[in-house]
């Protein structure tokens, strides 16, 4: 324990000074996919000019699916998103080479600016768990968790070849258990609910729950709140995340409001608004700004989220509103660093 806890504090003097605090920018961003569904994307130094002034740090990952070009389906067309085309979506581990690579060329002061993610894992594989622990061995000092990796997921899960994910699976709380061992920060995507939404609880919000439950020592970051293109907001969805909120058996879930598409959702009326608002304002610890931009080409792309939720950072208190922009962020992310550089150094000594 006293060699363990050595380490700790090793790790975080090397983390001193890191960039991107909160009074420089107008946002951290919890989310961000650096490739599309056909692995292509800006490189990190191109993403830099883009976050420009207004991005101090970002969670950074690919997509963890490849969408499959079948001839036969789409002939000479090239699909480069899921929806363009009925043909499978597979797994693609070496996306977190990508990111590694990406990261690795960079200077030293650049790389405080990123939190990459290990997300090319399928979560129903029980060697899921293997595949992070290979990645973090083969690239240390560059990953801060896992994900986004999804398990429902609108009309991506009926896509994708293989076994179809689900909350129930053991290879899910195998990932989930490793990550609370290292101190990884998760980032799921589980829509709450079917796109045709179901009579009485939503359908997947119970199980996610009993997941959440069985890893209270794991930084989960839930994205979207479980909201998404085509999953929308039932009636009661704040009052959900409430239930969530205000019990001690969750303090260690936080909720990204992630995406420009979930935002439209966020400020539909003054209703939906002002509900938000004032959960956000009670819970101002619990909530995280992502862009969930994939690929963008130019910096007004980016900022698409960013500037949908203008209506909700006016409703926040000054002091919620720099939380949920950044600091929650720092926060996290911070630990998260100090935890899996400690675990790191505890395996090169084995």
């Amino acid at each position: 324990m006293k060699k363990y806890k050595l380490l700790l504090a090793s790790a975080a003097l090397a983390l001193a000074g890191v960039a991107g605090r909160s009074d420089a920018y107008d946002f951290n961003d919890s989310h961000f996919h650096l490739t599309n569904y056909i692995q292509e994307g800006p490189t990190l130094p191109e993403f830099l000019r883009i976050m420009g002034d207004r991005t101090g740090r970002a969670a950074v990952f690919g997509i963890p699916l490849q969408q499959k070009w079948d001839y036969f389906e789409s002939g000479k067309r090239a699909p480069d998103y899921y929806l363009l085309s009925d043909a499978e979506l597979y797994y693609y581990s070496f996306t977190d080479a990508i990111i590694a690579d990406q990261y690795l060329k960079l200077p030293a002061e650049d790389r405080k600016r990123f939190d990459p993610m290990i997300t090319g894992f399928n979560p129903t594989d029980m060697y899921a768990a293997d595949h992070i622990r290979r990645v973090l061995l083969m690239y240390p000092g560059v990953f801060t968790g896992i994900g986004e990796f999804s398990v429902h997921k609108e009309f991506v899960s009926a896509k994708v070849a293989g076994h179809t994910a689900s909350l129930l699976n053991p290879a899910l709380d195998k990932v989930f258990a490793f990550a609370g061992e290292v101190g990884l920060v998760t980032i799921i995507h589980n829509d709450i609910n079917t796109v045709r939404s179901t009579v009485g609880r939503p359908a997947n919000f119970d199980d996610l729950k009993t997941v959440f439950r069985a890893h209270k020592d794991v930084s989960i970051i839930w994205a979207h709140t479980g909201l998404g293109r085509f999953v929308k907001p039932t009636a009661d969805h704040v009052e959900l995340l409430r239930e969530m909120l205000g019990s001690d058996e969750y303090s260690h879930v936080n909720f990204d409001i992630s995406w420009d598409e979930v935002a439209k959702w966020v400020v539909a009326d003054e209703a939906a608004l002002d509900s938000w608002a004032k959960m956000l304002n009670q819970y101002p610890d619990r909530f995280l700004f992502g862009s969930d931009t994939v690929a963008p080409k130019s910096q007004a792309d980016y900022l698409k989220a960013f500037d949908a939720y203008q209506k909700l950072w006016e409703r926040l208190d000054a002091g919620t509103a720099v939380k949920v922009k950044a600091k929650n962020f720092e926060r996290i992310f911070d630990a998260a660093r100090v935890k899996v550089r400690a675990w790191e150094a505890t395996q090169a000594h084995k």
